[in-house]
């Protein structure tokens, strides 16, 4: 279930060992979009290389998220990042260092370059779902288009088979020997958001395709599965004017410019340690009341200097492309023009420039930190506030599985033949500091254990029980198949 880089995984892995293949897709265009066509295309491990050994690799995840990872997890990626890559290098899927650091010594190619707006056909992401559905057809496997699963199916405590809808409205079911749900998470749902993320979901920005609903994890929830990390997210700080105008995402950030200087909310105050990073402030500001309430502050030494680290960098391309930049020669007029509270502003810059003079940081409230840059002191104008949102791309939590992808109840116990990988799934990333660990691999890595699980404990059998045309037949003949 979802034909993203975790579905075709799992596919094409399961096809490669002799199992019969179907994946059910509810979209219907050939390139459906979804957020592996969308990704940048950089497989990491918590922005680390992939060719250090697993050891080292575990003990980053476990950075990064705080401990909190389930370890079984973290085993899985460390032990197996590395190989999915090469793995996907003999599906024919083609690599590139796209910079100098470890980090981006494995980058899909074409890369996506980042520039405004989502230009993403032919490049990094859709060149490799293409490539994985080709391999899938080579192997007999077969996509579905149209066809969306809304219910699993269970006898005596296993998985059997999953029910949906084609398009049209005709129902379907399937039997199987086994399912795998992969359905890229809940980012897109605002009930699921509401209900985990944030009191306000049309004040997050959605940074994705906005297809992922959640389906995989309430029909989990529904037999009996467990969650686990569910209030976590990965996303970036975006212009507060992208809720209106599609050409501030996904790029450019203002993570840089927020880790260097200072967030307050619309009292004037500062909201979290910005030091962290910009995954962990989105996820801190979601939390909020209105998460559309948040400034950057910082002068102009910060403006062109961290300001303009990235190849689309804060500046100038926020404003280049319509983003809401208040600027003023002094603290007082800034807070007249942007609506802040002039003397909780002043006191709040002032207490942040007195903390870097004296080198004393944790003094700060909320402490700040410094692992990631250094904090710049706000002394120089023109000062400038940015107004920002949370930009969200993927839920971090999800279905809670086991090293080998299998679904687990709420006793901890995995539920027989049901798999889940990718976003729908938790337990790696998040934690305290909503640790980010990586999306793709995520994805791959779970998607091959699942398939490979299935392999080595299958139960042959299966068949659709509905007439689905998939080779013109106008008669619409059933056909035979596995999942």
């Amino acid at each position: 279930m979802g034909a993203g880089l975790a579905g075709f995984a799992a596919a094409v892995r399961a096809a490669e060992q002799g199992l019969s293949v179907l994946v059910f897709e509810k979209l219907t265009d050939a390139q459906h979009i979804c957020n592996s066509r969308l990704t940048g295309g950089i497989f990491h491990v918590a922005l680390h290389g992939l060719v250090d050994p697993p050891a080292l690799i575990a003990e980053r995840i476990r950075n990064a998220t705080g401990g909190t990872a389930e370890p079984a997890l973290v085993d899985a990626v460390s032990e197996d990042a590395l190989r999915l890559v090469r793995w996907l290098q003999l599906q024919g899927i083609r690599f590139m260092k796209s910079g100098r650091e470890p980090w981006q010594d494995f980058t899909l190619a074409p890369p996506a370059l980042p520039q405004f707006g989502r230009q993403w056909k032919g490049r990094a992401g859709d060149v490799m779902l293409l490539t994985l559905e080709a391999r899938l057809g080579k192997h007999d496997g077969r996509v579905l288009r149209g066809h969306r699963a809304t219910r699993l199916a269970m006898q005596d405590g296993r998985c059997t088979g999953l029910e949906g809808e084609a398009a049209g409205g005709t129902s379907f079911s399937v039997d199987a020997g086994a399912v795998v749900v992969a359905d890229g998470g809940f980012q897109a749902s605002h009930s699921l958001l509401c209900e985990h993320i944030t009191p306000q979901p049309a004040h997050l920005k959605q940074r994705n395709a906005q297809t992922g609903m959640g389906d995989a994890l309430s029909m989990a929830r529904a037999v009996g599965a467990c969650s686990i990390g569910i209030g976590h997210f990965y996303g970036h700080l975006l212009s507060r004017t992208s809720l209106d105008n599609d050409a501030l995402w996904p790029f450019p950030w203002a993570d840089d410019l927020a880790r260097s200087s200072i967030v307050v909310g619309s009292d004037g105050h500062r909201i979290a340690d910005e030091g962290i990073g910009g995954v962990y402030l989105a996820n801190q500001i979601a939390k909020l009341p209105d998460p559309a309430s948040t400034f950057v502050i910082f002068d102009d030494a910060t403006w062109n200097g961290p300001g303009r680290l990235r190849a689309m960098s804060a500046n100038p391309y926020m404003t280049d492309a319509g983003g809401k930049l208040y600027s003023a020669s002094t603290l007082s007029e800034l807070a007249a023009i942007s609506g802040l509270p002039q003397h909780a502003l002043a006191a709040e810059v002032e207490s942040y420039n007195a903390a870097i003079a004296a080198n004393d940081l944790a003094r700060l409230w909320p402490p700040r930190s410094e692992p990631k840059s250094a904090a710049w002191p706000i002394r120089t104008g023109p000062f400038h506030a940015l107004p920002i949102v949370p930009g969200i791309t993927y839920t971090m939590g999800g279905i809670r599985i086991d090293g080998d992808s299998r679904v687990l109840d709420t006793n901890g116990s995995p539920i027989a033949g049901l798999y889940a990988a990718g976003a729908a799934t938790g337990g790696l990333e998040g934690g305290p500091r909503s640790g980010y660990v990586g999306g793709l691999i995520k994805a791959g890595v779970t998607g091959l254990r699942a398939s490979e699980h299935i392999a080595g404990k299958h139960v042959a059998g299966g068949h659709i029980n509905q007439s689905i045309n998939t080779t013109g037949d106008t008669h619409g003949r059933s056909r035979q198949a596995t999942v």
